[in-house]
């Protein structure tokens, strides 16, 4: 009795060709503040909760809507540059807690 189908043997060399083709990208372009109104950023952080944004080249930070998306931090308002005004108030930003030592 024969197998009703049979799979093909894969040389290593094929196995390791395969593990190099590109893939689709699944991340998605960091939004840019610049690009964007005051209102939009606004509704991006409000939507999503907990988002990167870029603010100029190289630079970036996390906006969130409230401290409970800061684990162990605490969280301050947060103003960046935007297409129409140059302090918007997305949300709040995670920073670490401060202690004072005496």
């Amino acid at each position: 009795m024969t197998p009703a189908f049979t799979i093909p043997a894969l040389s290593a060399s094929t196995i390791a060709a395969s593990l190099f083709l590109p893939l689709p990208a699944s991340a998605q372009a960091m939004p840019n503040s610049l690009t964007m109104s005051c209102a939009q950023a606004q509704a991006l952080v409000a939507r999503q909760r907990a988002v990167v944004i870029s603010t100029g080249p190289g630079l970036f930070d996390r906006y969130v809507t409230d401290a409970g998306y800061c684990q162990s931090q605490r969280s301050k308002p947060a103003w960046i540059p935007t297409r129409d005004n140059p302090q918007c108030l997305v949300g709040q930003e995670c920073r670490e807690r401060r202690f004072r030592w005496r």
